[in-house]
């Protein structure tokens, strides 16, 4: 079982410019260590860029676009698996995906009307990729949520620019988090929602693996911290208000994995959700992409066959808890990091009341 433990604020790092975390505020989840920036770039070789739309009063949107790696995507694809926890979404390149277990495309996160256009934008940026120039099909990925509430969703505000902009500016390092990229408009527990991070380091003795969580914020439930009824106490959660919509998560690891792992860790980052609280409405849209980063599968090979070395299933369990903890946190740290929004038609989102949650877990 997961635990909370509220710890003394010292010796703790903190990235300038960015929102304290809950971490940096004395709140820690679970047993396992995270990586150093506590991200998914904490996964050697993983870039995030993010374009965000804050425009007047009713432009509340952006992307996310998250690079598993470096090169050619297309030409060196990753294994992938994806796990569907409530299908009221709009996800694109499910069904090959699954077929094939392999991901070709950047892996891009928008809102729910402006989904062909990102898909067209991964279009293009694949086929200008040199390498590709016979390359006649591509299985683009495209996750969203809808931010209706906040953002003027049926303006379509998002244009293939944004989303090569977003690609051609992902880096390593630090992720921001809140009310950015594709989490701009977003609403979690009837508090801001946004963009959330986070990552989980094994000890060399469990193999030494790095898991690491985004996910972009948009459901309802009955928000929970540590198994604390937090949005009970708060007065705040799904029946009792009308909270609903989608959670999107990606899920990064160097674990050398195959799609059949992948899916059994994405099943995994699901219960991160349901261990904040969320309940899988059925207004909502909650996937999970699973990717690794330690093998690619040539596009097009001389060899009949493929020669892995895989981790048993005996040897998965760790990853396991690391995938439930990282996106417990991720989920977390995107409202901690969300700030107070007003946005189409005048409507007004709080941010999480940070300074009473505390003082509820420290009862």
């Amino acid at each position: 079982m997961l635990r909370l433990y509220i710890v003394a604020l010292f010796g703790m790092i903190t990235t300038s410019s960015f929102a304290q975390r809950p971490r940096e505020l004395g709140v820690r989840f679970g047993v396992l260590p995270t990586g150093p920036l506590n991200a998914i770039t904490d996964v050697a070789g993983v870039r995030v860029g993010q374009v965000t739309l804050q425009q007047g009063n009713r432009i509340r949107t952006g992307v996310t676009a998250i690079l598993p790696r470096s090169g050619n995507l297309f030409q060196q694809k990753c294994p992938a698996a994806i796990y569907i926890g409530n299908g009221f979404g709009k996800l694109m390149g499910y069904s090959q995906v699954e077929e094939l277990g392999t991901l070709e495309t950047p892996i891009v996160l928008t809102n729910t009307l402006s989904v062909p256009t990102a898909a067209d934008a991964l279009i293009d940026y694949t086929l200008t990729q040199p390498g590709n120039e016979q390359v006649r099909s591509v299985n683009a990925v495209v996750g969203e949520t809808n931010d209706g509430y906040l953002n003027d969703i049926r303006g379509r505000h998002i244009t293939k620019q944004h989303v090569l902009d977003a690609l051609q500016k992902a880096k390593t390092g630090p992720v921001e988090e809140g009310n950015v990229g594709a989490g701009t408009g977003t609403v979690c527990f009837g508090f801001k929602g946004g963009i959330g991070t986070a990552s989980r380091k094994l000890p060399q003795s469990l193999g030494g693996y790095t898991v690491g969580v985004l996910v972009q914020t948009n459901f309802g439930g009955v928000l929970q911290i540590g198994g604390k009824p937090v949005g009970v106490e708060l007065g705040k959660y799904s029946f009792k208000e009308n909270l609903d919509g989608s959670c999107m998560m990606v899920v990064l690891t160097d674990a050398p994995l195959d799609a059949r792992n992948l899916k059994r860790l994405a099943k995994r980052a699901f219960m991160g959700l349901a261990q904040t609280g969320g309940i899988a409405s059925n207004g909502s849209g909650d996937y999970v992409i699973a990717v690794s980063t330690a093998y690619a599968i040539p596009h097009e090979s001389k060899a009949a066959l493929d020669e892995l070395e895989l981790l048993r299933n005996d040897n998965v369990s760790p990853l396991f808890l690391a995938a439930i903890e990282a996106t417990e946190e991720a989920i977390i740290n995107s409202l901690f990091a969300a700030k107070t929004m007003t946005g189409d038609g005048g409507h007004r989102v709080e941010e999480l009341p940070k300074q009473r949650v505390l003082e509820l877990l420290k009862r």
